[in-house]
């Protein structure tokens, strides 16, 4: 087979993560090596060793000369990077321990983004948070949590760019497909869509209250209601020393 064969039947990066992400192949394990790759998929060697290239610019595997290419831990993928957040999203459905790395990275950045929306947010990045809520009030409820799933992301990534920080306005499109894959998932398995509605009205309150404490804490509240309806063990958010252990909830 030559190397214009059809790249979607024949996707050796997207196979090969997806068989990571399964389980198949577990951090310190060794995948194939590209001639055997190439004997399975009819692909010349070249491509082979483009598409395994790309896994190792992602972080997923690392080259180890005369032995193959072997599985990275978890920890070192670039999970910020656009190709891994795809790969990710695609094909790490219930994967506990991705699931499990991308909440904690969100429970140590995102109440203090709600601190920074609150203290920042103008009368246009309140309405743009506010929009996003309602149409995720109008969906809760929806068998098909497509839409619902979709206005949730649009509320987290909205309270990014309300924080007028180039930076964190640009993390915010990177992180949507991982933000994406947490909520999609979590959103199909809570058994108290009220509740969660509840907690993200409390944080957006918060920040258009100009209310920078509250939305800390509030931010956590969201991030602990996805953990649960997930399952997943994290561990607590830092509390900074100027801030009350807890904020009683509103009304």
């Amino acid at each position: 087979m030559n190397d214009t064969a059809s790249p979607d039947a024949h996707h050796v990066a997207d196979q090969l993560i997806k068989d990571i992400l399964d389980g198949r192949y577990q951090p310190g394990d060794f995948i194939p090596k590209e001639l055997e790759i190439c004997r399975h998929s009819g692909l010349s060697r070249n491509v082979v060793r483009r598409h395994l290239g790309a896994l190792v610019s992602g972080g997923i595997i690392e080259r180890i000369s005369g032995y193959g290419s072997r599985v990275r831990e978890f920890s070192q993928w670039h999970i910020l990077d656009p190709a891994v957040t795809d790969w990710i999203t695609r094909f790490a459905g219930p994967h506990l321990e991705i699931q499990r790395e991308i909440l904690s990275f969100r429970l140590t950045v995102e109440p203090w983004v709600a601190m920074m929306a609150a203290n920042s947010a103008t009368a246009r990045d309140l309405v743009a948070i506010e929009e996003a809520f309602e149409d995720m009030r109008h969906h809760h409820l929806d068998e098909d949590t497509t839409q619902h799933d979709h206005c949730d992301v649009s509320f987290h990534v909205a309270i990014y760019y309300a924080t007028h920080n180039i930076v964190w306005s640009q993390l915010s499109h990177v992180l949507r497909p991982s933000i994406h894959l947490l909520v999609s998932h979590s959103n199909t398995r809570t058994l108290d869509p009220s509740h969660s509605l509840q907690s993200h009205y409390r944080l957006m309150d918060a920040i258009r209250m100009r209310q920078p404490d509250e939305a800390y804490h509030a931010a956590i509240a969201v991030l602990e209601d996805t953990a649960r309806a997930l399952n997943v063990d994290i561990t607590p958010a830092p509390v900074p020393l100027h801030l009350p252990m807890t904020v009683p909830p509103a009304g």
